[in-house]
């Protein structure tokens, strides 16, 4: 029936309802705290995220209808099934319009309680699924899996099958474009926490001012566009597995408070005074040496140990050039839908056998998605394939590695790489700074100094 994690807040001012209640849903496998007035309710559910609350309706002091509007205000994610000995319709509707789940009469039966507590939880998942976008995880599971026959491949799979089932941190290095989200998202699969939520944050992508909003939420009024109450990203990911992508990004402003919630599962919200606790694993990922950020000092050592209990490294594709085969196959199928599947010529696979892909598997999904689309009689030839350098996929006017070697500036060599990796990616500037392993800031500035056109 239902989970020992599942924790239930009971509110009554009858001791002995409440002792009947404690009972009754601690024997359903639930983890049940009590209050005796709505003052206490206020303060516990303050201090811990409870998943349901069960709260009487007319009590002294502080009323259930007082500790409801607190409730949705301050912590919407949680269901609140309302208690009455007194049988009114208008109170019921006050109370549902104010967010409440149900409203049950007293006396009730076991039966009847234990339904609404059932449903309210399966409303609760339901809210969650869509904060975390359900469908994009569907997409990962689906069209993205993990591709790979190699050695190199097979020790990442085997390190990340081992970690799975533990509670452990784990630390995702490699380059830009390997797959460190879906390895972060195969750990996940495999834990123990894999029907919970896995929420993911990009550190990089996120204004320094605003990540410490977005991880533990926000009160009204905190800043100036703080117009309404915001829960953290922790707090959706609550039971369930966090992952903090480019986390070699993160402010240093930051790294303390994330420490301190992986130490002990407690957070503030931004502006707010109550310290909360929350339960996320947290799997992180980054393209950057860690180790050199924190001699740099812009990464805290201790954070960095917290992390990094498990580090999991990826190989770049050059190291696994064996998987491109398979990987091609698998894009050919996964993403191109169309009535007649799309092949790639000998000759062709070659071509991308020969190249370095320093955009890695990102860079060889983008090539092989281009290619598909314009080459001819659904069979990718050599000439469909755009690739910087390659002697069948840029004109000669194009070719920069004729050049290299010579007595050329380094300026001249970075600006020619640069050109070649936009005219990759169609002039995708996101892309581009990606696989350079560089800010979109930088390589604007780069664009700007090179005075780089594109066709």
């Amino acid at each position: 029936m239902a989970k020992k994690e599942f924790s239930v807040l009971v509110v009554d001012d009858e001791e002995t309802f409440r002792y009947m209640l404690s009972g009754l849903l601690t024997r359903a496998g639930y983890a049940v705290d009590t209050c005796i007035d709505g003052v206490a309710a206020i303060n516990a559910v303050q201090t811990k995220l409870y998943d349901v609350v069960l709260c009487d309706l007319k009590m002294p002091k502080v009323d259930g209808v007082e500790v409801l509007k607190f409730i949705k205000s301050n912590f919407p994610g949680v269901e609140v099934v309302m208690l009455t000995g007194i049988s009114d319709v208008r109170i019921a509707v006050e109370c549902i319009k104010l967010g409440a789940y149900d409203f049950i009469t007293k006396p009730t039966t076991s039966d009847e309680l234990l339904t609404s507590i059932q449903r309210a939880l399966e409303r609760r998942q339901l809210l969650i699924d869509n904060v975390v976008m359900k469908g994009a995880l569907e997409k990962l599971q689906g069209q993205f899996e993990m591709v790979g026959e190699s050695t190199a491949f097979r020790k990442v799979l085997e390190i990340a099958a081992k970690v799975a089932p533990t509670e452990s941190t784990v630390l995702i290095q490699g380059p830009s474009g390997t797959g460190k989200e879906l390895v972060a998202h195969f750990i996940y699969q495999h834990s123990g926490r894999d029907n919970e939520p896995f929420v993911t944050l990009n550190c990089a992508s996120i204004p320094d001012t605003l990540i410490e909003s977005e991880l533990f939420g926000h009160e009204k009024g905190a800043f100036t566009d703080a117009r309404a109450m915001k829960q953290g990203i922790v707090e959706i990911a609550n039971k369930g597995s966090l992952f903090l992508d480019e986390i070699g990004d993160i402010s240093p402003i930051v790294q303390p408070k994330i420490l301190r919630f992986i130490q002990s599962g407690e957070f503030r919200r931004v502006g707010g005074n109550t310290t909360l606790k929350a339960d996320c694993r947290i799997l992180s990922a980054t393209n950057k040496n860690l180790k050199d950020q924190v001699r740099e000092g812009k990464f805290r050592e201790d954070l960095l140990y917290r992390l990094n209990v498990i580090t999991i490294e990826l190989p770049s594709l050059r190291q696994r050039k064996e998987d491109i085969p398979l990987l091609v196959a698998s894009f050919l199928h996964n993403r191109m839908k169309t009535k007649v599947e799309t092949t790639i010529s000998p000759k062709a696979m070659e071509v991308l056998m020969g190249y370095d892909w320093p955009g890695n598997i990102r860079e060889l999904e983008n090539v092989i998605e281009r290619a598909a689309i314009l080459c001819r009689n659904n069979i990718i030839e050599p000439q469909d394939l755009s690739l910087p350098n390659a002697p069948m996929s840029l004109p000669v006017s194009a070719r920069s590695d004729e050049k290299l070697g010579t007595a050329i500036p380094l300026k001249d060599v970075e600006r020619m790489h640069i050109e070649g990796v936009l005219r990759s990616f169609r002039g995708n500037k996101a892309e581009t700074a990606k696989v350079l392993g560089i800010s979109l800031k930088t390589l604007y500035t780069k664009i700007q100094q090179y005075q780089t056109k594109l066709n």
